[in-house]
């Protein structure tokens, strides 16, 4: 089978890729959510003029003339309006967010105010009739569409949903990732291997990076090289509803790697199978069902250079969240050879300069080393057959953090 190029792979992946349904969440739990509908507000705000300041309710013609002398005849405060209304002489002690009484149509600072005692104060200071007021609909009125359908909730939203009076939102429904690594050779962290064994890892990496997107994720653990363990984890994840399967490793050509014929064997329709990519050539993408499956190397590396350029779009398209990789231009400030078929993200660690970024790549790339994927920043994206590069050449940058 000829190598597929990665733009390709990424078309099949996203193909029909979108939201599947909405539920309605408590606004607590609507954080890092998508809108599935409009949302429109269900109270004025604010729902009255107020004051936006700590002073005096006057009447603008009283002060025209200053130094003006005003009778004290009552106090505001938010929560606790003043009931009665001003006359002219007359004024309120107000402070911020309390509603201006009846007649009052400025708001003048405390601190340009002075306090003659027996209930009288003095304005000494100009204020702009109108000036320290929040004129009641500032912020939007009932009935006002405050977001749209797609919007990612973050924390000023949830502040505006909140004040709009919403104690619920309609949301996408965030999508199921299942992970299941393979191996014999694996074990969880915090155990003893013994000498042919090592620690399996992909799987942490590769669930931080769909919950970064707004996936929920659910760990199976790891299944050994037999067919039947890795079908029953299988079979987990859908009767799990998965909306996506992610399998790390045995999706190769080695007589270990069963996790193609398992789930063909379970009625998968294979899309790819190894792309022109390093790292990343075994990657594997197919439907079961209405379950994608994405079988990702086990290289630690590739799982998470993978999951990074396939993983994370698919998942945003499945949320309803924009996405678009972060794609940079820099300076190379080290050689690269010439690339062979297949297109390479070599690691690296770009810096910022008064000439912009530069970047400088890894001299050992091997799949294995995460320390090295911890440590960069960016990987340089260098297409198939380019040529050799040199220090000073311009370059693609996909950053990674």
């Amino acid at each position: 089978m000829a190598l597929l190029p990665v733009a390709e792979a990424l078309k099949l992946l996203l193909d029909g890729a979108a939201p599947a349904a909405s539920e309605t969440v408590a606004l607590g739990e609507a954080d890092g959510r998508v809108l599935s509908a409009p949302l429109h507000a269900l109270r004025t705000q604010p729902p009255f003029d107020a004051s936006a300041m700590d002073g005096y309710a006057v009447r603008a013609a009283d002060i025209a003339s200053l130094p003006a002398q005003l009778a004290v005849i009552g106090t505001a405060a938010a929560g606790k309006q003043y009931a009665g209304s001003l006359a002219p002489g007359q004024t309120v002690r107000i402070f911020t967010g309390a509603p201006v009484p009846a007649g009052a149509d400025t708001v003048v600072i405390q601190e340009n105010v002075r306090d003659l005692g027996k209930g009288k104060v003095e304005i000494v200071e100009p204020t702009v009739p109108g000036r320290n007021i929040r004129k009641s609909g500032l912020d939007f009125r009932q009935g006002d569409m405050i977001l749209d359908s797609g919007r990612l909730i973050e924390s000023a939203a949830l502040s505006l949903i909140a004040a709009a009076n919403h104690p619920t939102v309609v949301v996408n429904r965030a999508p199921l990732v299942a992970i299941i690594a393979t191996g014999d050779e694996l074990l969880p962290p915090g155990s003893t291997p013994g000498p042919d064994q090592i620690i399996a890892s992909n799987s942490y990496g590769v669930g931080a990076i769909s919950r970064s997107v707004g996936a929920r994720v659910l760990d199976l653990g790891i299944a050994p090289d037999r067919k039947e363990a890795i079908a029953t984890l299988v079979n987990k994840a859908l009767d799990a509803k998965a909306d996506v399967i992610v399998t790390l490793g045995g999706a190769s050509v080695g007589d270990h790697d069963l996790v193609h014929a398992v789930l063909t064997d379970l009625g998968m329709s294979l899309d790819f199978w190894k792309i022109a990519m390093r790292p990343g050539k075994p990657l594997m993408f197919g439907r079961l069902g209405e379950t994608r499956c994405l079988g990702l190397p086990g290289n630690p590396v590739a799982s998470l250079i993978c999951s990074h350029i396939f993983l994370k779009p698919l998942l945003a398209a499945l949320s309803g969240r924009a996405y678009e990789a972060d794609i940079r231009n820099a300076t190379l400030d080290a050689p690269l050879g010439a690339n062979d078929l297949r297109q390479d993200y070599v690691r690296g660690v770009a810096r910022k300069t008064p000439d912009g970024l530069v970047v400088t790549p890894y001299t050992v790339q091997d799949s294995s080393m995460l320390r090295t994927l911890t440590e960069a920043n960016c990987a340089i994206v260098r297409e198939p057959f380019a040529p050799a590069a040199v220090a000073g050449d311009s370059c693609r940058l996909l950053m990674l953090r």
